[in-house]
């Protein structure tokens, strides 16, 4: 079975549709019936049961998949890893964002890049989705995320930098014209979070209630960036942020309002204690010598 069928069934087998298994591979729809077609002639049985509505796995098609995942995985992670040592590259550190501050980062990057170039650097922004599960999974190998992070298998490393707390609000809201405002405020307005936290985790950033007891409403979770600021613009919501965002978010629909009652956050490396490696290390250590970022 060639490379690239082997990648158009499992990427059907996830989507269970042509079309958007086409768009994703950036082929034609006749192209994945193509191989489909051909994988099942080759096997001796059909791999999905298609309808004009429906597309699912058969129990050999999900056999296949089960077999075939770990097998594609590694094969492409053999190939990632020649590509890299053509370049004189001997491996590569992933680390995953949750603030937006990318840019204010930039010193420990550019620290890191130049010490070991040997080690390629991966900077993304990651989806609010399972954080820590996609860390413990290695998806990522170093998670930057605000404190407290109390996982008993994550290592928490040094903070990279500590941020005052801004609500946001559409430019219409009621409190768009306050100059400050209090958490206590915020009970009056809906918020939204991410999905599936854990409840510490989340009271951190944002309080389940107020000091004096109200709950602090939270509505439709946001996986996003994009999402949530368009709702808050929208005024559908308001949202507490740490201050960075406004030097990377320049809305006309959005003011920033500062929070005289919540504590900064802090933003620290957190990885998978039993995969720490000599590139996270390294990181952590570039991370210290430089000392925190302070805003």
């Amino acid at each position: 079975m060639e490379l690239r069928d082997i990648e158009i069934f499992l990427v059907l087998a996830e989507e269970l549709h042509f079309g958007r298994t086409a768009e994703r591979l950036l082929i034609s729809q006749a192209r994945v019936s193509q191989a489909i077609r051909k994988q099942e002639r080759r096997i001796g049985a059909a791999l999905f049961e298609r309808t004009s509505r429906t597309v699912r796995l058969t129990g050999v098609g999900r056999q296949l998949r089960d077999d075939l995942q770990p097998v594609y995985a590694g094969l492409h992670q053999s190939l990632e890893r020649a590509r890299l040592a053509a370049r004189g590259v001997t491996g590569r550190l992933r680390v995953g964002m949750m603030p937006f501050n990318v840019v204010d980062l930039h010193p420990y990057w550019r620290v890191f890049r130049s010490r070991h170039p040997q080690w390629e650097l991966e900077i993304r922004q990651e989806a609010y989705v399972d954080l820590f599960g996609r860390l413990r999974e290695g998806e990522m190998d170093v998670l930057v995320t605000w404190l407290p992070v109390e996982e008993p298998d994550l290592t928490v490393g040094p903070v990279l930098c500590t941020d005052p707390r801004i609500l946001a609000v559409s430019a219409d809201h009621e409190l768009a014209r306050r100059t400050s405002v209090r958490l206590e405020m915020f009970a009056d307005f809906q918020h939204a979070m991410a999905p599936d936290m854990p409840d510490y985790w989340e009271d951190s950033y944002l309080p389940f209630h107020t000091s004096e007891g109200r709950v602090i409403e939270r509505g439709r979770p946001v996986t996003n960036a994009e999402e949530l600021i368009n709702r808050v613009g929208m005024g559908e919501i308001v949202h507490s942020f740490p201050s960075h965002v406004t030097r990377h978010w320049g809305m006309p629909n959005i003011r920033w309002i500062p929070v005289t009652d919540m504590a900064a956050l802090s933003y620290a490396l957190v990885w998978r204690t039993e995969a720490e490696n000599e590139p996270i290390g390294a990181l952590a250590a570039v991370v210290r010598e430089l000392g925190a970022t302070r805003f």
